[in-house]
């Protein structure tokens, strides 16, 4: 199954089609549209169709993956932490329900929206996580190579290393982590059947 939360189309626009099928599965031009109002809620702008449909297939690879050994589903506590999170991250309640109207998501599809990507993210970080290690020199190079300008770009005093370090360190796992998974999903993606159809027709 997967991973993927329809939205329902306006009547005006074109009748929901496959756009992609993936081994058994199928990916439909309203998981695409559906992802994109996502990421213009997240970050003010959304991808193109055919980049969007690349980030669902890899969404399949990962949860098929992360069904297969059982990982457990986030937790309510988990999921409502997330949506506070991202609507605290746009200053002001205002600001938070004009882009979401702006988007055209409702709160339940945000949220299921919400859930998937905890799933995921939390299913590539158990993978992975274990593996990483970050040494006290990559520390120290990062925090004179980013910390140290970017706190004299803005004029502001910067803080200690000490007291950064543990900041840094989870900064590093997790790009860590990203490379591992880029690869991890580079390798999976030449073992699956993909047709796409994204292109055929028009949209």
């Amino acid at each position: 199954m997967l991973l993927i939360f329809a939205a329902l189309l306006p009547a005006q626009e074109v009748i929901d089609r496959i756009v992609a099928w993936v081994e058994n599965d199928i990916i439909l031009l309203s998981d695409v549209r559906h992802l994109g109002k996502f990421q213009l809620l997240v970050d003010g702008k959304s991808e193109e169709e055919p980049k969007l449909l690349d980030r669902l297939i890899d969404q399949w690879v990962v949860q098929i993956e992360a069904d297969a050994s059982r990982f457990p589903r986030p937790s309510d506590a988990e999921i409502d932490q997330a949506v506070t999170a991202l609507k605290n991250s746009f200053g002001s309640p205002e600001k938070y329900e004009e882009r979401k109207k702006q988007s055209g998501l409702s709160d339940e599809e945000i949220r299921d929206e919400i859930a998937t990507q905890l799933y995921l993210s939390n299913y590539l970080d158990s993978r992975f996580r274990p593996a990483v290690q970050v040494d006290a020199k990559a520390i120290e190079e990062f925090y004179k190579t980013a910390v140290l300008p970017r706190a004299k770009a803005r004029g502001q005093e910067p803080p200690s290393l000490e007291s950064s370090r543990e900041t840094i360190q989870e900064a590093l796992v997790q790009k860590e982590i990203d490379d591992q998974a880029e690869k991890w999903l580079q390798e999976s993606r030449t073992r699956i059947h993909v047709q796409r159809a994204l292109d055929e027709g028009k949209q």
